[in-house]
């Protein structure tokens, strides 16, 4: 993932112009006039050495709380959270709310400044509800962007009690294991409780998930793969009671997509035999897949196994066309890996869940059937698709 998963040059220029400039009160005149060569801010915040930040370099201890909070030192942080949720009579919903932070510079060329709105860090937040039964037109998938500062309390993370929050979109400690998201815009509310039934599961190695031959093109990442989810979603001046289930993700690093890798999807994927299984592929220009594709399946009792690009195979076996991009996304899949002897068979809840934010992806509720170790399984989840509009470019 994101992972899973930050959403590339555009997004970078969009949060440096929106906010960095801000916090050093330059007037709108010379904001308008960085508008107009984008590349000439991107060319300055890529050509500061990644060496001044720290970079995911391999396996190192995660503890927590104090990993569930921020990591400033690393240049690109995300705090993603995804779920599917349904009311008594069978209504099923789809959400994502997630947060980036990003550091405008790195940690030795940061210095106190007076004023209380100065900031080295920018936050954005992504808000999706996916309705997959309503019968009104433009409402089955809304999505929402926010950017803000790391200042006065309008947007930033904490871990201990763990707290991310951009304006009033927020996720918080609120007992043991357990967790409030609220999130609302224009005419959608999301209230949920969420519990965490297993605790942190660390993706790749040890928490270390490699993307890339280079060095330091890796992140730290870990997720939480069953989140107990109950609460309401209001759409219009209509509430509903819900539960189900939700996944989150945060990872943290320093570290771009190569020249020749263009994009990645991910599946987060939770079994209805108490399981969940997490993968992810990053696809070069040549459409071939990158040999750091990487994935873990989570048991029952929460034991892992890590499993790498041989592991498992991913067929496309529909896609979609985008009206509002004109982009070609995958529809539909074949999800394998013998050595589990589970095979899965995955569909959208909806064709149409493309971000309409800075950078379009794809982001959406799904739901599956299948077989493991000769039984009947289904399930729902979450799949991200991103680079199908032309190469990402950014961070993971």
């Amino acid at each position: 993932m994101i992972m899973k998963r930050l959403l590339g040059l555009i997004l970078i220029v969009a949060m440096l112009v929106a906010v960095y400039l801000v916090a050093k009160r330059q007037p709108a005149t010379s904001v308008r006039a960085q508008l107009v060569e984008p590349t000439s801010i991107l060319t300055n915040q890529l050509a500061n050495e990644l060496s001044n930040y720290s970079r995911a370099d391999g396996a190192r201890p995660l503890t927590f709380p104090a990993d569930h909070g921020p990591h400033d030192d690393f240049q690109t942080e995300w705090w993603y959270y995804t779920g599917n949720l349904q009311t008594s009579d069978g209504r099923h919903f789809g959400y994502q709310l997630t947060f980036f932070r990003r550091a405008l510079t790195p940690p030795a060329q940061r210095h106190e400044r007076q004023s209380d709105w100065a900031t080295d860090q920018a936050y954005m937040a992504h808000f999706a509800l996916s309705d997959v039964a309503t019968n009104v037109a433009g409402k089955h998938f809304q999505s929402f962007e926010r950017f803000s500062r790391g200042a006065v309390g309008l947007a930033g993370a904490q871990a201990a009690p763990f707290q991310v929050w951009l304006e009033d979109w927020r996720v918080g400690q609120v007992g043991p294991n357990v967790y409030r998201l609220l999130a609302a815009q224009q005419d959608i509310t999301l209230d949920l409780t969420l519990t965490d039934g297993k605790g942190p599961i660390l993706q790749g190695d040890r928490g270390y998930s490699q993307k890339g031959a280079d060095p330091g093109n890796a992140s730290y990442y870990y997720s939480l793969t069953r989140l107990a989810s109950s609460g309401t979603v209001r759409v219009g001046d209509v509430s509903y009671q819900v539960n189900g289930l939700s996944w989150m993700d945060h990872e943290f690093s320093t570290s771009y997509l190569t020249p020749d890798q263009i994009g990645w999807d991910w599946f987060a994927l939770q079994l209805d035999d108490g399981s969940e299984l997490m993968l992810f592929q990053i696809r070069r220009k040549d459409n071939s897949i990158d040999p750091f594709a990487s994935g873990t399946f989570v048991a029952p009792d929460g034991t892992t196994r890590w499993l790498k690009r041989d592991d498992f195979q991913i067929a496309v076996n529909a896609t979609w066309r985008s009206s509002h991009s004109g982009a070609t996304y995958p529809a539909a899949w074949t999800i394998k890996v013998p050595s589990l002897d589970l095979s899965l068979d995955i569909k959208p809840c909806l064709a149409d869940q493309e971000l309409d934010v800075s950078v379009r992806y794809w982001e959406g509720a799904v739901r599956f059937s299948g077989e493991h170790n000769g039984r009947a399984v289904s399930g729902s989840g979450y799949v991200e698709l991103t680079g199908y509009t032309g190469s990402i470019g950014g961070q993971f």
